[in-house]
């Protein structure tokens, strides 16, 4: 018998490509780790040290749908490598840290950039233009074992077709095993912790009706429609 005195929310998950789902604990984003990106923001793109905020685990839809969300009238698209990790630590080492990978998805940070611009200006957090409902919308996850380790290889979204985003993964400012290695410094890190890991420049607004797909060289498309 359970000593839970409310029922037990449901595990957040991320679908497995071939069968399975992949528990989620915690979820990790980096900001501004492609260079051009942190350009188009009005910050310096040189390596400064990395930052972190964080979105929920339940944030993470894998529905194929992005519901508009309300309270915004500027919500931005961010196309974004997943890293999700099988076991975790502390004060990783930069050449042990792609041990503890699981696999990659692609992924959405969905922004709502109003939001976010004032809390910016306030000296306040991000939350509230990042972590709300359904903001990572994400495809199924592929296994090393398939895949491989992804550093290299062409990143885009179109939306309706027409492309707005492109890079490439090695243009990430730092690159995987680091930022596993960096947030091992500051927190303990362990399975089912995902990695969000920044986005190329071409960021910009959605409307409700349009087609996002999401391409990132060695994964499967994702494709997510604004309703």
């Amino acid at each position: 018998m359970s000593d839970f005195v409310i029922p037990t929310p449901p595990v957040a998950s991320i679908p497995v490509a071939g069968g399975g789902a992949f528990p989620v604990r915690r979820v990790y984003c980096i900001g501004r780790n492609y260079a051009a990106h942190a350009v188009e923001m009005g910050h310096d793109p040189d390596r400064e040290s990395p930052f972190f905020f964080q979105k929920n685990p339940d944030n993470l839809d894998s529905s194929g749908s992005f519901p508009y969300p309300d309270q915004s009238d500027d919500v931005h698209h961010e196309i974004e490598l997943l890293v999700a990790l099988k076991s975790g630590g502390t004060n990783i080492k930069v050449e042990d840290a792609l041990d503890h990978v699981w696999g990659y998805a692609p992924a959405l940070d969905m922004t709502r950039r109003d939001l976010q611009g004032v809390a910016k200006k306030m000296g306040r957090p991000w939350e509230i233009g990042k972590a709300f409902e359904r903001s990572a919308p994400v495809g199924p996850l592929q296994s090393v074992a398939d895949v491989g380790h992804l550093d290299t290889g062409r990143v885009a979204l179109k939306i309706n077709g027409e492309v707005r985003q492109e890079g490439d993964m090695n243009q990430m400012i730092w690159k995987v095993p680091e930022m596993i290695s960096y947030l091992s410094d500051f927190f303990e890190l362990a399975a089912g912790d995902v990695i969000m890991s920044g986005t190329p420049s071409g960021v910009g607004p959605v409307a409700r009706g349009d087609e996002m797909l999401v391409s990132i060289a060695g994964l499967n498309d994702l494709s997510v429609k604004v309703v």
